[in-house]
């Protein structure tokens, strides 16, 4: 997941893009959503957004400036009036119309999230739309039975209280490989049950579908600048929300190296980051392989690898390798790409073309490094765009390679071999992120054994990498470069809300 700032870095995502000053007519454009008002970037420029899975032009994005930020700020903090106004089972209420809306427009969001996203509509596309329903549900159902505490005093004439109260305003910024479900589930629908308000910027490549979510929860009956959506460059409009003295806390999910730069620039506000991922996926000797490598499979190929929890790299005990890397390959011949609305295919291309760039420089280094590239490993052929890369599955690779260093973000299954557990748990380590992790065994013992060492904030066992529903915490391990807090539930709710105590004296 990955959004990028000019504040230290520049902004990849928009270099090449093609930027006009009129739209062409016919097509949606997306505007800003400030306070009661639809209204254009104050840049006078709109970046054309063209379809990464079938390259026609999907419409155009209306690009804004810090000004435009300022605006829906003052917009937000307007709104946090008629928030605190409104008590928790009515916010509950506001969030369960909002998923009826949502399920009211599903097919037209999963279209228009197949296009601009690229993920096939039928298996990836309307699962992502029932998500985000999920995610306002989760949290308006969550929110009303989150209880807080009474404390027992030495003084009895006196009693104490806790209660949650909102933050204030949420800078929150997201990526757009899950640009509908992520942000109703880690954000908007927690955002809304807790009585926040948000200045939310999306990533520029996928905010379409976050003007199309806008349309749903006005109609649902959202209050005016309750969630005001601001759209552009993230390196602009994204720092702004940061470092804007009106917000009060900052919610993020993208890259380690965003993230990072934006703890720094947002210093001092609370922080709810989920960053990079680089899951290793550890296969032990006793593990039943022919699940393994079906279900390492979907975790390195489901929305082309584009998933900040994916199985980035396999681990596998060395007596197993070469009847797991069988499956493995076979796994990845029953991928379809093609037609997105044939419901047929079930992996789609990359976003962007940076996106695209990292995954093909991250196979140049394995084969430099002598990997062996058993399928895939380059762009596919006879497609609509360049921007689909075959499902991959390499071998040989040293744990110094990129694919094994970083976050590829792409459907790659990089795999590794070890002969002993400590070794495997070293291989584990070897990168710096801690987001996730899988493993892959029938001995309770050894499933214990891993899931206490990896410094990961989940494991799944005997289950991809990438498994979760949206109301179990997870996040990054501390000392990794995965993030910060826990999303998830009641935990992000609990991530959003103030702990306020209260003492009373019962005499007086």
């Amino acid at each position: 997941m990955t959004v990028h700032f000019k504040t230290e870095i520049d902004g990849p995502h928009l270099r090449g893009m093609p930027l006009v000053s009129e739209p062409e007519s016919g097509l949606r454009v997306g505007l800003n959503r400030i306070g009661s008002e639809w209204v254009a970037g104050s840049t006078g420029k709109f970046l054309k957004i063209d379809s990464p899975s079938t390259g026609e032009t999907v419409g155009y994005l209306s690009l804004s400036n810090r000004a435009d930020v300022g605006k829906a700020v003052a917009a937000a903090e307007k709104a946090r009036g008629i928030m605190a106004r409104m008590g928790v089972f009515e916010r509950a209420a506001l969030c369960m119309k909002i998923a009826d809306a949502i399920e009211k427009r599903g097919d037209e969001l999963a279209r228009l999230l197949c296009l601009e996203q690229g993920k096939p509509f039928h298996t990836e596309a309307k699962g992502e739309v029932v998500g985000a329903a999920t995610g306002f549900r989760n949290a308006a159902e969550q929110m009303k039975w989150l209880e807080t505490a009474a404390f027992p005093l030495n003084d009895p004439n006196k009693r104490a209280f806790s209660f949650l109260q909102p933050k204030g305003v949420f800078a929150i910024i997201t990526p757009w490989n899950f640009p509908l479900g992520l942000p109703c589930m880690y954000y908007l629908g927690p955002a809304v049950a807790t009585g926040n308000t948000v200045v939310w910027v999306p990533a520029p490549t996928t905010s379409l579908i976050a003007v199309a979510l806008m349309e749903c929860m006005i109609e649902a009956g959202l209050p005016d600048g309750v969630i005001n959506l601001v759209l552009g460059d993230g390196a602009e409009v994204g720092d702004e929300a940061v470092v804007h003295p009106g917000t009060h806390a900052i919610g993020f999910t993208g890259s380690s190296q965003t993230g990072n730069i934006i703890a720094r620039r947002g210093a001092g506000k609370p922080l709810l980051l989920e960053m990079g991922g680089n899951g290793p996926t550890i296969v032990l000797s006793d593990a039943d392989i022919e699940v393994a490598a079906a279900q390492i499979g979907s975790g390195c190929f489901r929305n082309a690898g584009q998933i900040c929890t994916a199985t980035e790299r396999v681990l596998v005990h060395k007596s197993v390798h070469d009847r797991f890397v069988e499956g493995l390959v076979k796994a990845a011949g029953q991928v379809r790409m093609g037609d997105p609305f044939d419901p047929a295919t079930n992996m789609g291309p990359l976003n962007n073309a940076v996106a695209m760039s990292k995954m093909q420089s991250h196979m140049d280094d394995a084969t430099a490094r002598k990997a062996e590239v058993l399928t895939g490993g380059k762009v596919a052929s006879g497609l609509p765009t360049n921007l689909y890369f075959e499902p991959t599955v390499v071998t040989g690779l040293t744990p110094d390679s990129l694919l094994n260093q970083e976050e590829s973000f792409g459907p790659v299954a990089p795999v590794l071999t070890f002969e002993t557990d400590e070794e495997a748990l070293q291989l584990a380590a070897t990168s710096p992120y801690g987001l996730s992790a899988a493993v892959f065994t029938n001995t309770i013992k050894k499933a214990f054994f891993f899931t206490e060492r990896l410094r990961v904030g989940i494991v799944n066992v005997n289950e991809m990498s990438c498994y979760w529903e949206p109301h179990i915490p997870a996040g990054g391990a501390a000392g990794t470069q995965s993030g910060l807090g826990r999303t998830g539930g009641r935990h992000t709710l609990a991530e959003m809300c103030d702990l306020k105590t209260m003492t009373i004296d019962v005499t007086r």
